[in-house]
């Protein structure tokens, strides 16, 4: 694919961005302010982040409906308009090629937003001998505002009613008169909304919202903080926690599995590996290192080796370094593991997923 831009990109510059590529497009890595007062601001304001590198694909048509149920592991019948549902894409082996979010947005007419996998070859290959239409939208804008501050903010310039708008669920509708599609998702283990808005538009909406919120204590956040909030939120990023050598049985994904929905992409395999996991997802910590463990680094139990860091980051927050890991199934958590080397490697702790909030209330609030 050719080289993709953010119509936010001049925008970034003058935050002082430090760009570098992410699915075909240059995004914010860091801004002059520091990761961690971004990270402070999500978790006791909102952060607002340009996530326009997810790529955006509108299924349209008769068999729309159709082309999505069979791409997808969930039973979408049940996805109502105005509801989503989250999916891992499968390969015709039953393992993991991409993940998305699917958003019902009228009769036969869904959103599919994805990241660095193969969901469009997958879906193009899908809709062949279908009367659908699958179309790479470039020019729709994701951004998304993630705090507990978001929705009494988004609601002082928006006339739809947030408040009981459900996790998973989105409305058309304007903000600060600019039309918007707002969904109650995010990346970050808080209560967050994604706001899909024309090119056209995104860069009024954003001045709009840093100036409006910024007495609020909202500001712009990076992608290195995005990826310590999503690490202490324990969710996944294709293609370091999940990818085509592992099932979603393997990385935690289970519960997305619709086990009576029939002829899915990849379901015969699937469920013939059901019970044959090679590995687990899990998280590791520990309160000896004061930055992130090394990406790749092998963890060992009594010199054996039963895992290894797929995404780590440090958390000034928690006071720990944290990383994602996949470990053999039968480390089971509350093991205290070492990184690196077998016999001098800093020991961890092998924790259950989320490190933060475990109970998801933020997200749930």
């Amino acid at each position: 694919m050719t080289k993709r831009v953010s119509e936010l990109e001049n925008e970034h510059k003058k935050l002082g961005a430090g760009l570098g590529d992410w699915n075909d497009m240059d995004v914010a890595w860091s801004y002059a302010t520091s990761a961690e007062k971004e990270h402070d601001a999500v978790r006791e304001a909102a952060g607002l982040f340009d996530v326009s590198a997810l790529k955006k694909i509108w299924i349209t048509g008769a068999d729309a409906a159709a082309l999505v149920d069979h791409v997808a592991t969930r039973d979408m019948s049940r996805i109502y308009r105005g509801k989503s549902a989250y999916n891992p894409l499968l390969t015709d082996d039953g393992t993991i090629c991409d993940d998305n979010i699917i958003f019902h947005i009228d009769d036969n007419k869904y959103l599919y937003v994805h990241g660095a996998g193969s969901s469009l070859q997958r879906l193009q290959d899908a809709a062949k001998g279908r009367d659908v239409e699958v179309r790479f939208d470039d020019e729709l804008h994701d951004l998304s505002l993630q705090g507990q501050k978001a929705l009494p903010f988004l609601q002082r310039f928006c006339p739809a009613e947030l408040d009981g708008l459900a996790y998973f669920h989105q409305v058309e509708t304007e903000l600060f008169g600019r039309k918007v599609l707002l969904s109650r998702t995010g990346y970050s283990g808080e209560r967050g909304y994604e706001i899909f808005v024309d090119r056209k538009d995104v860069v009024d909406l954003w001045n709009n919202i840093l100036g409006e919120g910024e007495s609020d204590g909202i500001m712009a956040c990076s992608f290195n903080c995005l990826d310590k909030i999503r690490i202490e939120a324990g969710l996944l990023f294709y293609p370091y926690d999940m990818s085509e050598e592992f099932t979603p049985w393997e990385v935690g994904l289970g519960w997305t599995i619709s086990r009576k929905k029939p002829g899915f992409l990849g379901r015969d395999a699937l469920m013939a590996k059901e019970g044959k996991e090679k590995v687990r997802i899990a998280g590791v910590s520990t309160g000896a290192l004061t930055e992130p463990m090394e990406g790749g680094a092998k963890l060992y139990r009594d010199g054996q080796e039963v895992g290894v860091i797929n995404s780590p980051g440090y958390s000034h927050r928690m006071k720990k370094s944290l990383a994602l890991v996949h470990v053999d199934p039968t480390i089971a958590d509350g093991t205290i593991l070492r990184v690196g080397d077998a016999g001098t490697g800093v020991e961890v702790t092998v924790d259950p997923l989320p490190f933060f909030d475990p109970n998801k209330a933020n997200t749930h609030a």
